[in-house]
C-alpha cells in the first residue's frame, strides 16, 4: 500500500488567523520558506469570528498544528485563552504568534522586534532620544510602543480616533519609561505632532487595498517634515498614499511589508528552533504584491 498518504496525515499545520482574513501575505511568504527548507508543513489562512475564537484556540493543542499568527481583530482578545504568554507580549498587551508546545499553547508578539528590523532594513537609523508619532493604537501599535520603549525614544505621540485608547497606550509607554501623549485626529493637533516628529508611523488600516479606505491617507493634509522618517505598516499597495504625500515632502519612507516578513520570520523561527530564511521570505512577499498591483482583483 502506498504510504504516502499516512504520511500527509502528520504534516504539520500553520496558519493566520484574522477577521476578515481574506488578503493576507503570510501565506505567500511563509509556504515559501517551508519549501525552501523541504519541511512537511501547510501554512493557511482561517477566518476565525470572534465569537468563535476560544474554540478554535483551544483546537490548536492538536499535535498536528505547530502554532499560528494572529491578525486583527484577535490580538489582544487571545491573551486569557492562552497556557503561557511572553513578557514581551504581556506587556504590549497583545499576541501576534502562537505557539503549540505538547498541547500547551505559548503566546508572543514579534511585530516590535519585526518594525524595528524592518526600519533599518537598508539603513541604520538612531531611535534614541526621537520623537515619533504613531497613528492608531490597536495590537500592532501596542508591539510597535513596546519596541520603541526598548530603542530608548524621547517621546512617543499616540493619534487615534478613539481619544480613550490612545490614553490607554500613552499609559503603557509611560509605564515601559517613555514620556507619550494622546491626541485626537484634530486636525491642529495632528499637524503639530506630524511637523515635530522625527518618525511617523502608520498603524492602521487607511490606505489599504480591498477596502473602504484605499487611497486615503491617515494623515490627510497634514505637513510632512523632508527631515522625518514616515512607515507605513500597510504593505499593500507598497506605496500608499501617506507614502506618495511623505515622498513629495522629501522625506524617507519605508513599506510595511518589511516589518510583515521579518516579524513573520521571528514567528517562524519560534515554531521549528531554526533560522528562517528571510531573504526567500522577502523575495515570494515583493514578488507577491508586484503580481497584485499587476492584478488588483
Amino acid at each position: 500500500p502506498d504510504d504516502s498518504v499516512g504520511r500527509r496525515t502528520v504534516t504539520i499545520q500553520l496558519g493566520i488567523i484574522g477577521f476578515p482574513i481574506g488578503h493576507s501575505l503570510s501565506p505567500v511568504f511563509q509556504q515559501a520558506a517551508l519549501d525552501h527548507l523541504k519541511l512537511d508543513a501547510t501554512y493557511s489562512t482561517w477566518e476565525i469570528d470572534p465569537g468563535d475564537l476560544g474554540s478554535f484556540i483551544d483546537g490548536l493543542r492538536s499535535p498536528d498544528i505547530q502554532g499560528i499568527n494572529v491578525t486583527v481583530p484577535h490580538k489582544e482578545a487571545v491573551l486569557p485563552l492562552l497556557d503561557h504568554v511572553d513578557e514581551w507580549a504581556l506587556q504590549a498587551g497583545a499576541v501576534n504568534t502562537i505557539v503549540n508546545r505538547g498541547g500547551a499553547l505559548y503566546g508572543y508578539n514579534t511585530d516590535g522586534m519585526g518594525f524595528i528590523k524592518g526600519l533599518r532594513h537598508n539603513a541604520p537609523f538612531e531611535l534614541q532620544n526621537k520623537t515619533v508619532l504613531i497613528i492608531g493604537a490597536g495590537g500592532s501599535a501596542r508591539g510597535v510602543v513596546r519596541a520603541l520603549a526598548n530603542e530608548s525614544v524621547g517621546n512617543i505621540i499616540i493619534a487615534n480616533r478613539t481619544l480613550s485608547r490612545a490614553q490607554s497606550l500613552s499609559t503603557l509607554s509611560i509605564g515601559l519609561g517613555v514620556p507619550a501623549q494622546a491626541i485626537s485626529l484634530d486636525w491642529q493637533e495632528l499637524s503639530l505632532a506630524s511637523v515635530q516628529s522625527e518618525l511617523i508611523v502608520n498603524c492602521t488600516s487607511v490606505g489599504m487595498a480591498h477596502t473602504s479606505e484605499f487611497g486615503l491617507s491617515p494623515l490627510l493634509l497634514q505637513p510632512i517634515s523632508p527631515n522625518s522618517v514616515v512607515y507605513d505598516l500597510v504593505y499593500n499597495p507598497i506605496e500608499t498614499q501617506l507614502l506618495k504625500e511623505a515622498v513629495r515632502a522629501g522625506a524617507a519612507v519605508i513599506s510595511g511589508i518589511k516589518m510583515l516578513v521579518y516579524q513573520g520570520a521571528a514567528s517562524f523561527e519560534l515554531w521549528f528552533d531554526r533560522p528562517a530564511p528571510v531573504d526567500v521570505m522577502l523575495e515570494s512577499a515583493d514578488k507577491a504584491i508586484q503580481n497584485m498591483a499587476e492584478s488588483p482583483d
